[in-house]
């Protein structure tokens, strides 16, 4: 049993790596919101934007991930899914240099136009990993906010269905696509297949790190979390596709989302990755 979700996952490697990081999110006063607030002391992730919710449980996940094939995840919703507008303390948010949005799922998705309209004005840069649920429900509320997106990460699947293709185009085309509804950095990963950046006119392919697998859960948000992080560190995107590549293959090493992601410096250890450039 492990804690898990894409903000506490996210909040985890920022605070690994070295940055000053809060998880905004609710969970439930149980047995397992004692259990993900516990997992992230133990990384320095601040809890100070944390809701306690007394009439929610916690949300729960089983994982049924066999190394190979696709991994089954059976959710109970749970406090998480339900954080509303009144319960985020939005005058401790407002001294945040970035917000990363993790995707949001039921209730809390009625978040998102406020959250990106109150980061906007005031300066707050946004990285955005979109949910499905966000894709597939509200696709045009969605592509409304997008021009106001600094970092958008996306799997492949994600990005076919924001640019409106089929998954047999090929990735640059598709982030050309996507291109036309967002200005900012477009990050799309493609499992074994590396990953690919578009950023101004500046295009980037780089491959994986093979490791050898323990379990998948939390890779896509190990990728997105070491690409901001590396961005803030360096502001080099080769540095931060590398720490990205890297800290998500770390953590397919280790069973859980987190227990693999690197502390700061231990990219060092990490070979070079080949990594393209070209015109977009």
């Amino acid at each position: 049993m492990h804690s898990g979700g894409g903000g506490t996952n996210t909040a985890s490697t920022f605070a690994l790596q070295g940055l000053k990081a809060a998880y905004c999110g609710s969970v439930g006063n149980d047995y397992f919101g004692e259990l993900v607030l516990n997992d992230l002391k133990k990384r320095a992730v601040s809890l100070r934007l944390v809701k306690r919710n007394n009439n929610k449980n916690t949300a729960l996940s089983v994982v049924l991930s066999p190394l190979m094939a696709d991994r089954v995840i059976l959710v109970a919703p749970g406090a998480c899914h339900f954080l509303t507008k009144k319960e985020i303390a939005w005058d401790k948010a407002a001294n945040s240099r970035w917000f990363y949005v993790a995707p949001l799922y039921e209730q809390s998705d009625d978040l998102f136009c406020f959250l990106i309209d109150f980061a906007k004005s005031r300066k707050i840069k946004i990285a955005l990993n979109p949910s499905m649920y966000q894709l597939k429900n509200q696709p045009e509320v969605l592509k409304k906010s997008l021009q106001n997106i600094d970092i958008l990460l996306l799997n492949l699947n994600e990005a076919a269905i924001l640019a409106g293709v089929s998954l047999s185009v090929e990735p640059k085309a598709i982030a050309k696509q996507i291109r036309e509804l967002s200005s900012g950095i477009i990050v799309i990963t493609m499992g074994k297949q590396g990953a690919c950046v578009l950023a101004g006119d500046d295009f980037y392919w780089a491959d994986i790190f093979p490791v050898q697998v323990a379990e998948r859960t939390g890779a896509g948000d190990g990728f997105g979390s070491g690409f901001v992080a590396g961005l803030l560190q360096k502001n080099n995107l080769e540095y931060a596709i590398r720490l990205a590549t890297a800290n998500s293959a770390a953590c397919l090493t280790k069973v859980g989302a987190k227990n693999g992601l690197l502390k700061k410096g231990e990219l060092d250890e990490w070979p070079a990755l080949h990594i393209k450039k070209n015109e977009g």
